[in-house]
């Protein structure tokens, strides 16, 4: 995602798993990482036994909690005003790493006239009531055109214009004011911003107590500076939020103005709630994506044409200049010697965006007869998403469904659930059994952006298949069907490049051959190219996704290599392959200070070797390697030859962390406390209740609970377990995970309980406007209880494992949950929506 202040334009965690050892403190909120990542989370305990600091903020005293040096408790849905509670205080006693900030982040940077701060209504200049959404011209840096798409695109940088009383580096470059004094530089803008977010008003809006606030805030200042650094941790307790993309900024404006970013043992660590999550979006299941976050064509962006496209998204300045490189590349991969570059004609029937087609609003159009039929991959939403009830109903009004599972999951025995008569849904169920892990190859991404390859260990019984023989062959036979046609919009499915070699009788399809191809290789002699920066526009290379590319360099599965790390460091670049180009940590080039030295010999990573004239270090340096520190771009330089020699984050245009975002988000460029759509309370610092471009769908079958609404009075928040995985979809179905856990339990604090009239072990029901289940209660001083304004508040907690069909069943926890997504990645909200809680089964 653009504008995100610390991201390469490409998803992912800043750092990785194994540096968190190297941290001096570790903050970790929005996870339950002990019990949810048990295997990522000896990393913090080996960081622990070194002397760092552990520090655990959650609506929930979990085990992580019982294994952190600090618990602090927040109520759900109010971690950005915790998050900036703490830049306010770093701010105001000025424990900001000073150098790091001026010369890394866009702290300097004037933004336009135009722009007002938001005032008490919460809301940001440019805000649309009618249309509900923001005009962001008003957000852009000092000079730069009202019209302008990105930092980093034909703007990049102001060619030749004077802005009088306000410093420059040199004629041509944006305005900046080193002194950080002037009223609209960023610096003043966030200052102003965060000013609100008092201890106070912190204690006041997220129930935590203020001595428990300095206590964090105190701790992650003391080790972050030039010797120390402090590491955060999230998982989707900060995503699944109606304002999630904004928590995550929040935390990476503290981790800049700390110093943190790009540096060992600080960034941002993004764990990933499956073994693959990370690759799924990397290469590229989303609808709006290509495989390594390239955008697809837009018509809203009239991409009528091969050169309209690619030179709309092509950034004049910044990594995104080598776009046509990637995406050219992209399309060789695909479409082989029928796509010409020059021409782009097959261009012309490649799918263009043209509406919504994420995962809620798909499943709506299904319950509403506009999609007809659906494959299923590893995926149970009848169960796993939010408003599971509505995705059962659209699964019931599909013609036809086809599923790829090792178990009978709920999405396929949709037609039989929910009281329906089977004789009455017309939706024509295939249910296809696959292979599970060991029964085939391939490659993980995990949560730090790394590939390891994994081997077959035997055949998959019976009819199983891989989840690629079926795609494969699926191919085949489409592209058989359509071998003779004379139809043009056709040309896509017979250009198609389908020629894997396959093995055995099965013919699987040779996984090490797609690996290839997505690393790339040259089109004249197919051999391996070494990196994304070998790749080309003209055609003469090609590449299945840019930020893969180099995993097969020498014609070596690099996922594969297996060197332990005691053979050679904790930065292990011989275990496995991470993207980009190996580089363990993103933006490494901050790990020096401007001048290209290491800001500490405690915390030496990258830095510039004057003898050798290039950058090196411990890990692969994430910079141009040849650019040395003093380099300045001149006025006519363009492409990342327009980067400074000292401008780390260089996926951006101006080289720099963006503390204030002047465009990429669609509900501001700073982050603002709104409360969550559903919620028992008022927001206590804006008028504005919650995200104004989070969306909502007002229809009959989705429902919402108002804000203090009475009649749910209570907060619910989803989590995991460690002896379940997800909807269950697999772990329902083993024996000695069921003993573990063998049922759907809520749980609440004892004066909950006491109020309710309800034992521990004792029925309860829960109940929203879309729905109510019965489950056991689990009385338990895990779950704090919030002072809000005089009134005691009370959250329900709620594993989501359980659903109708497996060996331990259970009612369907994301029944409750209402379907509203956030603005800019159109996650749902599953961490805090309101219920009522009633004893016995009602």
């Amino acid at each position: 995602m653009p504008g995100l202040g610390i991201t390469y334009g490409r998803g992912g965690a800043t750092t990785n798993l194994m540096d968190l050892q190297n941290a001096d403190c570790i903050l970790i909120q929005g996870s339950n990482m002990a019990e949810a990542h048990p295997v990522g989370f000896r990393h913090p305990m080996i960081a622990k036994e070194k002397g760092a600091k552990l520090i655990h903020i959650d609506p929930r005293f979990t085990r992580t909690s019982a294994m952190c040096d600090i618990y602090a408790p927040i109520r759900p849905g109010t971690d950005i005003a915790f998050l900036g509670g703490m830049i306010n205080y770093v701010m105001e006693n000025e424990k900001y790493f000073k150098e790091y900030v001026l010369g890394f982040t866009n702290a300097s940077t004037l933004i336009t006239e135009d722009y007002e701060d938001v005032d008490d209504t919460g809301l940001f200049s440019g805000w649309d009531e009618e249309n509900q959404t923001y005009d962001v011209s008003s957000w852009r840096y000092e000079g730069d055109p009202i019209d302008y798409a990105s930092v980093g695109g034909s703007q990049g940088r102001i060619v030749g214009e004077e802005v009088g009383g306000v410093a420059q580096e040199q004629e041509g470059e944006r305005p900046t004011d080193p002194t950080l004094e002037h009223p609209r530089c960023v610096f003043q803008i966030l200052k102003r911003h965060f000013s609100k977010y008092t201890p106070e008003m912190v204690e006041r809006v997220t129930g935590c107590p203020k001595e428990a606030f300095f206590k964090v805030a105190e701790t992650i200042c003391e080790n972050s500076g030039r010797d120390r650094t402090t590491a955060f941790c999230y998982a989707v307790g900060w995503t699944q939020h109606s304002k999630g993309v904004q928590i995550i900024r929040t935390a990476a404006i503290l981790q800049l103005l700390l110093g943190n970013i790009g540096r060992p043992g600080g960034g941002v660590m993004a764990l990933r709630g499956h073994a693959t999550i990370q690759g799924s979006t990397d290469i590229a299941t989303l609808y709006n994506i290509l495989p390594g976050y390239l955008p697809m064509p837009d018509v809203a962006k009239d991409h009528d044409t091969w050169k309209d496209y690619v030179e709309d998204e092509t950034a004049a300045t910044g990594w995104w200049s080598n776009f046509p490189k990637y995406i050219t590349s992209q399309m060789k991969a695909w479409y082989g010697e029928d796509f010409d570059p020059e021409t782009g004609e097959l261009f012309d029937y490649f799918p263009r965006l043209s509406g919504d087609h994420s995962y809620y609003p798909t499943i709506m159009e299904m319950k509403d007869g506009g999609v007809k039929g659906c494959f299923v991959f590893g995926q149970n939403f009848a169960v796993g998403g939010p408003h599971a009830r509505m995705a059962r109903d659209g699964i019931r009004n599909l013609d036809w469904l086809v599923v790829l599972d090792a178990y009978e999951v709920e999405v396929a025995t949709s037609w039989k659930l929910d009281g329906v008569d089977p004789k009455e849904c017309g939706t024509e169920t295939f249910f296809i059994p696959c292979a599970l892990i060991a029964e085939k190859e391939g490659s993980f991404t995990q949560t730090q952006r790394m590939l390891q390859w994994h081997d077959k260990a035997v055949e998959p019984p019976g009819d199983a298949r891989s989840d690629a023989w079926f795609v494969f062959h699926l191919g085949r036979r489409l592209k058989e069907l359509y071998k003779d046609s004379g139809e043009s919009r056709d040309s896509l499915i017979k250009s198609l490049t389908w020629n894997y070699p396959t093995e055995g009788e099965r013919e699987e399809p040779d996984i090490e051959s797609i690996l290839k191809e997505v690393s790339g290789y040259n089109v004249a002699d197919g051999s391996p190219v070494g990196g994304f920066v070998q790749l080309q526009a003209d055609g003469s290379t090609a590449c299945g996704g840019w930020i893969y590319s180099g995993v097969y360099a020498d014609g070596v599965n690099q996922a594969r290599r297996r060197k332990p790390w005691r053979e050679q460091n904790l930065v292990a670049k011989e275990w496995g392959w991470a993207w980009p180009d190996n580089r363990r940590i993103l933006y490494n080039r901050a790990s020096a200070d401007p001048e290209g030295k290491p800001w500490s010999e405690k915390k030496k990573y990258v830095w510039w070797d004057e003898d050798e004239e290039k950058w090196t270090g411990i890990d692969k340096p994430d910079f141009i390697p040849t650019k040395a520190p003093s380099y300045r771009p001149g006025p006519d330089d363009e492409g990342v030859d327009a980067i400074p020699g000292d401008g780390p984050f260089i996926i951006q245009g101006d080289g720099k962390g963006w503390l204030f975002a002047p465009v990429g988000l669609k509900d501001g460029p700073l982050p603002v406390h709104y409360e969550p759509i559903e919620s028992p309370v008022k927001n206590l610092m804006y008028q504005q209740h919650h995200d104004p471009a989070a969306r909502t769908f007002d229809r009959p079958d989705n429902p919402y609970n108002k804000p203090e609404d009475p009649n749910y009075p209570y907060v619910v928040t989803t989590y995991r377990l460690t002896e379940h995985h997800t909807s269950g979809a697999m772990s329902r179905w083993i024996p000695w995970l069921n003993e573990l856990q063998p049922e759907l339990f809520a749980e609440i604090s004892p004066e909950l309980a006491g109020e309710k009239g309800i034992e521990n072990t004792g029925w309860v029901t829960i109940e929203t406007t879309r729905g109510k289940i019965h489950c056991k209660a689990l009385v338990s001083d895990r779950i704090p209880v919030y002072d809000f304004e005089g009134k005691r508040l009370h959250t329900i907690g709620l594993p989501y494992h359980w659903g109708p069909n497996g060996l331990v069943k259970g009612d369907v926890v994301n029944d409750l949950v209402p379907v509203s997504l956030e603005a800019n990645v159109a996650i749902h909200e599953a961490k805090a929506f309101t219920a009522n809680l009633k004893k016995g089964r009602v």
